[in-house]
């Protein structure tokens, strides 16, 4: 029995060398166990502060771009007040634009119809109507449609008159006037001396001479008229400057009466004219004859044609003008 007692302590002390083996092992298993989570939570502590780090920064860019959208959206909500007030002010200059663009347009049909009324001057209304045209082809176009119609109805009614050379009359006057004093009178004419009631070459005998005195003063009681024509109209010394200015004031009159399309004056001084031409001066010279061609020409020219008052015009015009003036 005492032999067999070292077993036991034999298998004790090796299970207690196991036991510490497995001991040593768990030691060092919770050790790097340890270890191990240490490490893993520095690694999360590092990505916890490098995520609060990066929310942070985040966070302060986020605050930036809040204060910059603050600013931009200050920047749009100027820029729309601006865009309303530049807005309302283009509003405001097309809407005087408009007005100022019917006043000139009325101003131009009331010069058109002036000229018409006062002058005749049918080109200067032709000119007037169409500059009134087209300034209302650059506004709305339906809108004024109605004062285009009107006025295009006028335009046709002027391009279909029978244009009257009123310039190119007055510059026949004129040259009428220019050579009234170089025309020659019946009154300045002398009667031509006959070949055989020239005195003889060969001097008189005193009893020759006596004949001839007596028949000087016989033929002087004697007179002889013939009565199949009418006789030139004698003028005083110094009568033919006021027969001549008086010819011109005539002229003058009737170059007045054209301008002011007086077709009754104008022929009524022209006929006054031909009538002193034919009285007072040389029918048989040729400027005579070239001057009351001219003047009969001249009264045969048609001064009052009848012309459009534009009234309609005018009435358009005025309409939307007051139109525009209630709104």
């Amino acid at each position: 029995m005492p032999v067999s007692a070292p077993a036991p302590v034999a298998a004790r002390s090796a299970r207690s060398a196991i036991a510490l083996a497995i001991a040593v092992i768990a030691l060092l298993l919770a050790g790097w166990q340890w270890f191990e989570s240490r490490a893993r939570l520095a690694d999360v502590t590092a990505a916890s502060l490098e995520a609060r780090g990066a929310q942070k920064e985040v966070h302060e860019q986020f605050e930036a771009l809040q204060v910059r959208m603050g600013a931009l959206e200050a920047r749009l909500t100027e820029f729309q007040g601006q865009g309303a007030a530049l807005q309302g002010l283009y509003q405001e200059i097309a809407h005087n634009r408009e007005d100022a663009t019917l006043l000139e347009v009325e101003q131009a049909i009331t010069l058109a119809s002036q000229q018409l009324q006062l002058a005749g001057n049918v080109p200067v209304a032709v000119l007037a109507l169409q500059t009134a045209d087209l300034r209302l082809a650059r506004l709305d176009p339906a809108r004024y449609l109605p004062l285009r119609k009107a006025l295009a109805k006028d335009l046709a009614q002027l391009n279909g008159l029978v244009m009257v050379d009123v310039p190119g009359i007055s510059l026949r006057l004129e040259q009428v006037l220019l050579n009234a004093d170089k025309l020659p009178l019946v009154a300045d004419g002398r009667p031509v001396v006959k070949a055989e009631n020239a005195a003889p070459a060969a001097p008189l005998t005193w009893w020759q001479r006596l004949g001839a005195a007596a028949g000087e003063e016989f033929k002087g009681l004697v007179r002889i008229q013939r009565f199949d024509r009418s006789e030139p109209v004698l003028l005083a010394p110094g009568q033919d400057f006021f027969l001549r200015e008086n010819l011109k004031l005539r002229l003058l009159n009737a170059r007045l009466a054209l301008l002011s399309r007086d077709s009754s004056t104008f022929r009524a001084e022209l006929a006054v004219a031909q009538s002193w031409l034919t009285r007072h001066f040389d029918a048989a010279d040729k400027a005579v004859q070239a001057t009351q061609a001219s003047l009969r020409q001249m009264a045969g020219s048609e001064l009052n044609a009848a012309l459009p008052d534009l009234g309609a015009s005018l009435s358009a015009v005025r309409a939307l003008r007051t139109g525009k003036e209630k709104r």
